[in-house]
């Protein structure tokens, strides 16, 4: 544990790698989510340092099977469980060294004062010698790890192998688009500001911008912005959401009056695009297991203007009031391995299993079966992951419907997207969205 007094006295830089590599701890030897553990920063931390962890602990979990590799021919022996956290600290400096502008004397010294001040000085000669072998060895060790196909393409083996099988002509494309830093999209509210009107806002604050085709309220940053640069954020004029998560609200189609149900609503995104494209007018329920996460549908819909009901509910056993009525729309992005927002959220690839799925699959179909006797006749659901893989997809679907007699498949109305046998996918791509699954489902007469 580091003692505040030897944290505030300790030259700049260092509580940033001391930081980033806590962070980065609790992820790989944690598995902690990455989110969760950014939302806690280090009490020493001054803020002006917290996007340089930031990068730091996004970037080295990017390409974490490069810097375990390098690590591996580095030591002579693997350091044991207890200082797992100096191992983390190695990392960092490696991706300082790879990735970083920081000066490699910079970067080493700070690196080796950081384990100091993480109360383990007799490692710290150890982080030193590991960081100057690999300056002056890198391009030995470079190319010795290229020859391993989780070094090369910055994914875990089963997951690697997952992509190819499920994508065998896109595989490349999408380990490329999931490996780079994500873009920013924008969703305009238009009950606040027409999407012509804020393009033309955010010209005027020289913020380079377009409009996605395909996306009626979406804009497409050139570079990412903090959303306090975003000019009416905090009035609700705008939101932060990927142009593929956009769709759903454009493939769902709930009009004014409908009675809607966001059957897994956090954060909330999703939400409030259904009720920005329907003029605030529909009976929407939005649901979600998780009280924590629900809390920010509420934050959401408050700084957009929105009303929605909001409740605690599992929609894999639904049952209260709020499940009395049939919906005319539904909308289940159901709890999937995230595969297809890689990108943004790194850590997945190490804190995903393959022994994951099989349960993943098994509560996607359970929220299948439990969500649609809610459904009218006549009545759509649409079925959403966040997911590359056909177990969670089409296949999922191709299951639902021949066990379902009153279930039939409407096609979605747009030719973008890969056409699949049930639904259609969305790819991640580099500049483009992230990926997504979607099929549309009518209920009728059995």
């Amino acid at each position: 544990m580091v003692k505040s007094s030897a944290a505030s006295t300790a030259p700049a830089g260092v509580i940033a790698r001391l930081a980033a590599a806590q962070a980065l701890y609790r992820v790989r030897s944690q598995g902690q989510s990455l989110t969760r553990v950014l939302a806690r920063p280090h009490p020493a931390l001054p803020v002006s340092e917290q996007a340089l962890v930031q990068e730091m602990v996004y970037g080295a979990l990017r390409v974490l099977p490069r810097l375990d590799a390098l690590l591996k021919r580095l030591l002579n022996r693997p350091l044991k469980p207890s200082d797992h956290d100096v191992e983390a600290l190695i990392l960092i400096g490696l991706y300082q060294l790879l990735a970083m502008n920081t000066a490699a004397h910079a970067a080493v010294s700070v690196t080796v004062e950081a384990c100091r001040l993480l109360g383990k000085p007799a490692l710290a000669a150890l982080v030193n010698a590991l960081l100057r072998r690999f300056l002056r060895e890198r391009e030995t060790l470079l190319t010795e790890i290229e020859l391993e196909p989780a070094a090369r393409w910055l994914f875990p083996d089963w997951l690697l192998a997952r992509v190819q099988t499920d994508w065998p002509a896109d595989w490349e494309q999408i380990i490329d688009a999931s490996n780079a830093r994500p873009p920013m999209a924008l969703r305009i509210n238009r009950l606040c500001i027409a999407p012509a009107d804020y393009l033309a806002q955010l010209t005027a604050a020289d913020i380079a911008a377009q409009h996605i085709p395909d996306c009626d309220a979406g804009v497409l940053l050139e570079q990412p912005r903090p959303t306090r640069d975003l000019p009416g954020f905090a009035e609700g004029w705008v939101s932060v959401q990927d142009s593929g998560a956009q769709l759903a609200a454009q493939w769902l189609d709930a009009q004014p009056g409908h009675r809607v149900l966001d059957a897994c609503a956090a954060p909330g995104g999703k939400t409030a695009a259904m009720l920005e494209r329907a003029d605030n007018a529909l009976n929407l329920i939005a649901i979600d297991s998780d009280a924590t996460r629900l809390a920010t549908v509420n934050t959401t819909l408050a700084r957009l203007g929105l009303t929605a009901q909001v409740l605690v509910a599992d929609a894999a056993a639904p049952a209260g009031e709020w499940c009395a009525q049939p919906f005319e729309r539904i909308l289940l992005d159901v709890p999937c391995s995230g595969t297809g927002v890689i990108r943004r959220h790194p850590d997945i690839k190490w804190l995903r299993r393959e022994r994951d799925i099989p349960a993943l699959c098994a509560t996607q179909a359970q929220m299948l079966d439990a969500i649609w006797p809610l459904l009218a006749r006549g009545g759509r659901l649409l079925y959403a992951t966040c997911s590359l893989l056909a177990a969670e997809n089409q296949q999922q679907i191709a299951a639902f419907l021949a066990r379902t007699a009153d279930a039939r498949e409407l096609p979605l109305p747009t030719a973008a997207g890969h056409a699949l046998l049930h639904g259609r996918q969305w790819l991640p791509t580099t500049g483009g969205s992230d990926g997504f699954y979607y099929a549309l489902l009518e209920r009728v007469a059995p």
